[in-house]
């Protein structure tokens, strides 16, 4: 067998591990393992093929870990709008409770309600900023 074909394969095998595990820095081994098949089929030896598969995988790991480092992070999913469709939703409260909680009604349901840290009970239209649980944390609307 060639040895282009064992390095394609590992490749595939790389590709297909990383498609049931999620991990993207395994596609970034794949790269490397691409380009020493590559290197096979030019005709490098083997020991030329091995330097490329770690210079151009170790490369593109380096590269992306660096890339996501300086990304920003994303919020935590129970205040993050794009993961919890229900954050951002107004909710009218009536009354508070004297511990802070609240019964609101929402999506045509009761929710038990809390204040989020820093916001005083007053009644009137809050904002969904998390969901714990079946518990929503609200902020006070600032729309009039």
């Amino acid at each position: 067998m060639a040895e282009s074909t064992l390095w394609w394969l590992a490749t595939g095998s790389l590709v297909a591990v990383e498609l049931l595990t999620g991990t993207f820095y395994l596609l970034m081994m794949a790269l490397g393992l691409a380009a020493a098949a590559l290197s096979a089929h030019a005709g490098l030896p083997v020991t030329g093929q091995w330097v490329i598969a770690s210079l151009v995988g170790g490369g593109s790991v380096l590269v992306w870990h660096r890339y996501r480092r300086g990304q920003p992070t994303g919020s935590p999913a129970q205040s993050n709008p794009d993961v919890n469709l229900d954050v951002g939703a107004v909710v009218h409260v009536d009354t508070w409770q004297p511990d802070g909680t609240a019964a609101v009604q929402y999506r045509g349901a009761h929710w038990d309600a809390a204040l989020l840290v820093g916001e005083s009970a007053e009644t009137g239209a809050y904002v969904v900023a998390e969901v714990i649980g079946s518990r929503l944390i609200l902020k006070k609307s600032q729309t009039v």
